[in-house]
């Protein structure tokens, strides 16, 4: 049995459904996603070739670095997605999923960069950068 799961902007202009097990939700803390969404972004992801978007004319992408793109409705301008430029999956934003989702909660993101208004006590795993924690990683992508 395939999951499916859909969703769409707050307008309805952009609706996605995607096939397949999304991977659990990760919190991301850095200060583009904190200052795009007034808090921090809680995204899941999925294969680019798992996901089907109608109404993709209506989808803005904004190069929030030379790495990474954001996408968000171009008429209602809730954010809806976010890719690696040349990768293979989409994150997608938990909160334009319709209920229920059945997803979880899996780590914290760039938690050194989280806002000072708020604490990270849910006991899930917290990297203060990309995962893993290491210096340099070669799996960090910019922020954007």
């Amino acid at each position: 049995m395939t999951d499916t799961h859909t969703g769409s902007c707050n307008c309805g202009a952009v609706r996605f459904r995607t096939a397949g097990i999304l991977r659990g939700i990760v919190y991301c803390h850095c200060s583009q996603c904190r200052k795009q969404s007034g808090h921090f972004f809680a995204a899941t992801s999925v294969e680019a070739s798992r996901l089907e978007i109608d109404g993709e004319d209506a989808i803005t992408w904004y190069a929030g670095s030379p790495q990474a793109l954001r996408g968000f409705c171009r008429i209602c301008g809730a954010a809806l997605f976010w890719r690696q430029e040349g990768g293979d999956t989409v994150s997608i934003l938990a909160g334009a999923f319709d209920k229920p989702t059945g997803l979880d909660g899996l780590m914290h993101i760039f938690a050194a960069d989280k806002g000072d208004y708020y604490a990270i006590d849910d006991g899930l795993p917290v990297h203060a950068q990309w995962w893993p924690d290491e210096p340099g990683a070669a799996d960090e992508p910019a922020q954007g």
